[in-house]
């Protein structure tokens, strides 16, 4: 390693390894760092790369676009049709995402950072990036501990945070009105996954669908969050977790006298899965069992500071409905290391500089997070009765996918079974959702308007930050 670099990519993920790959080859010097060893590149965390691992379609055409990375065997272990989420009651699905493919994390993450070498990355493992270096209220560098721990600051024009969701980039910043530091908990679900091997006694496809990956809802299993089992190549081994989130999980436990974690339940939603039986750790890579956190929020509303580039789970990308975030890490990778080295080459990395960033991704992406993240919590105030019931009910199937999408709609059909709704709890829930419709709605709208410079951001941070907390509010966890 030398001191000096034009880009520090910190972070070996997704996002970072891709970031790396498109600044370099520009002809940039670029440093590509990563706690993790060699081989085990992109690891979240001692547990392993904690995640559900699918992937839409969209997303790897958008890198292959971008970047020129073609994927197949053996990074891509299985082609899905795509996802179905069942109701608690499993009478009711809701087909969303489209076709994609279940990853084998580990090779995935290889096959970037080998990309990005290719591309003229320089890549050093095993250094624990500590934080930034700030100078006159510019990101110029990073500090931390290489792999025999001795302390070394390294210094660049552009840094870029992939560190994901526990970064010390974006929480070291300096205090001001652009890049939020802190996540709210509430804003966070605890997840839980195991990858294991199953005989598959009987052909249940709401529990296990070799062709598609499952997401049941059932605020008692998982509340606020969801359980999945996404189908891997090998017929009967499956990516299994849950997500929860801790106020909802709080709020079940005293309602129901219970003392739950996400341990005991994970445990307990593997052994409700009817037709998979004897389930055996599938332990590649040791990667067979973790627990993580993820962001379930619209993304940071600012990406980028003096100096700083954030992206991926760094930057709350994950899609605040799914928690799917290796969608949103990968094209936000793309475009952080485009416009690192745009911005550099042009002698410019102030936050103006970098703004297009900013632009980029809420094109591509953010412009629908907010909507997604006001669905959320419009979720997580109903309990099991009332999920049935509005899955079979309110929404015709188009909407419902709409709505999983972050696209609005006029509730034309189900306003049209409105007349047949019985109790008033289920009046009340419809109504609810007619109200989280418009705001979705308007979210949609002001994030069209994102603001074109940073002199018009604080006044657009304000409206969206007001909107979103009068809209938690008036919807509070309420899983039982």
């Amino acid at each position: 390693m030398e001191d000096r670099y034009d880009v520090i990519v910190a972070g070996a993920g997704m996002s970072g390894s891709l970031a790396a790959a498109g600044a370099a080859k520009t002809g940039l010097k670029v440093l590509l760092l990563d706690k993790n060893n060699e081989g085990e590149v992109g690891k979240k965390t001692n547990w392993g790369w904690v995640c559900g691992d699918a992937v839409a379609s969209n997303h790897l055409d958008f890198v292959n676009k971008h970047i020129g990375i073609s994927f197949g065997k053996p990074e891509l272990d299985l082609k899905v049709d795509g996802v179905i989420a069942y109701s608690p009651d499993l009478k009711t699905k809701v087909n969303f995402d489209g076709e994609g493919y279940v990853l084998d994390r580990p090779e995935f993450e290889k096959k970037l950072r080998n990309h990005a070498v290719k591309s003229g990355a320089e890549y050093v493992p095993q250094f624990d990036v500590e934080g930034p270096i700030i100078e006159n209220n510019y990101v110029v560098g990073v500090f931390g501990k290489d792999k025999n721990m001795r302390h070394l600051e390294i210094r660049a024009k552009a840094v870029v945070d992939a560190l994901g969701v526990a970064t010390t980039l974006r929480r070291k910043l300096p205090a001001d009105q652009f890049v939020d530091r802190i996540v709210d908990v509430d804003d966070l679900e605890s997840t839980g996954r195991y990858i294991y091997d199953c005989e598959v006694t009987q052909e249940d496809l709401r529990f296990y669908d070799p062709k598609n990956a499952l997401i049941h809802l059932n605020q008692q299993v998982s509340p606020g969050g969801y359980g999945w089992v996404f189908p891997k190549s090998q017929y009967g081994r499956v990516n299994i977790g849950i997500g929860v989130q801790k106020s909802s999980l709080e709020i079940r436990n005293a309602k129901l006298g219970k003392r739950d974690s996400l341990h005991t339940l994970m445990d307990e939603y593997v052994k409700s899965i009817p037709n998979l039986k004897n389930p055996k750790l599938f332990n590649k890579d040791n990667n067979g069992k973790g627990y993580w956190s993820v962001a379930v929020r619209r993304n940071i509303e600012c990406l980028v500071f003096n100096g700083y580039l954030g992206a991926g789970d760094s930057m709350a990308m994950p899609n605040p409905i799914s928690a799917g975030g290796i969608g949103p890490a990968l094209v936000a990778g793309v475009l952080a290391g485009e416009n690192a080295a745009r911005a550099v080459h042009e002698g410019d990395v102030s936050t103006k500089g970098l703004w297009q960033y900013n632009l980029d991704f809420n094109r591509e992406y953010g412009r629908k997070m907010a909507a997604m993240e006001s669905f959320r919590v419009y979720l997580q105030s109903l309990n099991n009765d009332l999920i049935n019931y509005g899955m079979s009910k309110f929404l015709s199937r188009k909407e419902a996918e709409d709505l999983a999408y972050g696209r609005t709609t006029e509730l034309s059909v189900a306003s049209k079974v409105s007349i047949a709704l019985s109790g008033v709890s289920n009046i009340t829930a419809f109504k609810n959702l007619v109200y989280t419709v418009k705001k979705m709605k308007a979210f949609n709208e002001i994030y069209g308007n994102y603001p074109k410079t940073p002199d018009e951001f604080p006044k657009w941070k304000e409206q969206v930050s007001k909107e979103m907390e009068d809209f938690k509010e008036k919807f509070k966890p309420n899983p039982i």
